[in-house]
């Protein structure tokens, strides 16, 4: 589609038509409209998300699975009708859907339930799981810490080897060297689909063959592509990948763990005790397929059923138009930081490699010159604007270039252009209010 095309299609969703369904859009801070630009950290709430939460604790709260009562059917049917809705928004049938607590209880759950194949629990199919010393793990420079420590602990546990792929200036991803570095002995290749420090959406097709050729399993974050883009897992062909609810409009508490039927099947449990099992001794037991097999315990049912209900939220919107409008708020936010002096973005296209091209979501962290993120965080809050600083959880990629924090604009289907300008317009004065520059 040309730019010409797409910008019209931006044109076409309003973002004013969906803001009253947030309530705290509503607010002000420090007698200034509420400026949020901090959905990449977590999304606001639509009421039917509110509502929903509130419906089932106030109408069917009852346990799952585990009562033949009314309210335990009505809240069992609610809760696995829930895991049908957000597979279905992934591409995913229900029986590739776990849910978690999060993306970093999904990831967790995947690297310990690979250490327990590496010594030897599961079957065969387990087995080819498993990792040795010497092995390799494949991560990249830009991971978020969920993704980068718990790939540390099963290189330790096991003797395996963890390397990364660097990324370039420019903030893309060295694709020559992934290609040298995943070879015979990668055993797992994970990686984000979309940065949360640089927007950038990565090269997955290029990944996953890589990954694919070597024989390696291939784990995606997709935190910040959830809220933003059409997401088809299986046909992104990846092996597991990991989402979570508060990102993408939905409560704290819950997320999801995607896998491909047979990875499933082979992964022995991480989390062991109730509703997981089939048969139990006092020596031994049986455990039940996926996704049962890695949900042990009592459940985020309330959270389930919200999440589902902002997927269905996000679905009944032209999700396309919506991408444009993001795309436009992209564009509008680069323009307008890199014609500040003093500002300095991560990722920046115009520098290293320069491919302009590249896909991104609305976010761009930068550095203010001479003034500290922390300092400019506090000055944006006091005129209404919420962004977030610090290092992201992602001390690697901020080491990488050369700093310690950075600011990090991110905005969502919810923020309006007028918004981007008033933040463009405070990030303009920070200098000038700390003296360091004009």
């Amino acid at each position: 589609m040309s730019n010409l095309a797409a910008a019209a299609r931006a044109l076409a969703f309003d973002p004013a038509s969906v803001r009253d369904d947030f309530p705290i859009l509503a607010r002000e801070v420090d007698g200034s409209p509420l400026v949020y630009l901090d959905s990449a950290a977590t999304s606001q709430k639509p009421r039917a998300v509110i509502d929903a939460e509130v419906a089932f604790l106030t109408g069917a709260n009852s346990a799952v699975h585990r009562g033949a009562h009314t309210l335990a059917a009505e809240a069992t049917e609610l809760f696995e009708d829930a895991r049908e809705s957000v597979a279905a928004f992934v591409g995913a049938g229900p029986e590739q859907l776990v849910w978690t607590s999060g993306a970093t209880a999904g990831l967790n759950l995947v690297a310990y339930a690979l250490s327990n194949a590496s010594a030897g629990r599961g079957g065969d199919a387990a087995r080819a799981l498993a990792l040795h010393a010497g092995d390799e793990i494949v991560v990249t420079e830009t991971e978020h810490h969920a993704n980068l420590i718990p790939w540390q602990e099963l290189a330790a546990r096991t003797g395996a080897v963890l390397r990364h792929i660097p990324v370039r200036d420019d903030g893309t991803l060295d694709l020559e060297a992934a290609a040298s570095l995943i070879g015979e002995r990668t055993r797992v290749v994970a990686f984000p689909h979309v940065s949360n420090v640089l927007g950038i959406v990565n090269p997955v097709a290029e990944l996953v063959a890589l990954a694919r050729a070597a024989g390696a399993l291939t784990v995606l974050d997709a935190c910040q592509s959830a809220p933003h883009l059409a997401l088809d897992l299986p046909a992104l062909d990846v092996d597991l990948a990991v989402f979570s609810g508060h990102k993408m409009l939905g409560p704290y508490g819950i997320g999801a763990l995607y896998g491909r039927a047979e990875v499933l099947e082979a992964l022995p449990p991480f989390l062991t005790g109730g509703s997981m099992i089939t048969t139990v001794t006092l020596d031994e037991a049986e455990y039940l397929p996926p996704p049962q097999r890695f949900e042990a315990g009592t459940q985020p049912v309330s959270q389930a059923i919200a999440l589902s209900a902002a997927v269905r939220y996000l679905s009944a919107l032209d999700l396309e138009a919506v991408a444009d409008h993001e795309r436009l708020l992209e564009r509008r936010m680069r323009q307008g930081l890199v014609s500040i002096p003093g500002i300095r973005l991560l990722g920046d296209p115009s520098t290293g490699s320069g491919q302009a091209h590249v896909e991104r979501v609305a976010l761009w962290a930068f550095d203010v010159d001479g003034v500290h993120a922390h300092d400019v965080g506090q000055f944006l809050d006091s005129r209404g604007v919420a962004v977030r600083v610090g290092h992201h959880c992602a001390q690697p990629l901020h080491r990488r270039f050369g700093m310690t924090a950075s600011v990090r604009a991110s905005a969502a289907l919810y923020t309006t252009v007028e918004e981007v300008d008033v933040f463009l317009d405070a990030v303009s004065g920070v200098r000038g209010f700390f003296g360091a520059g004009s």
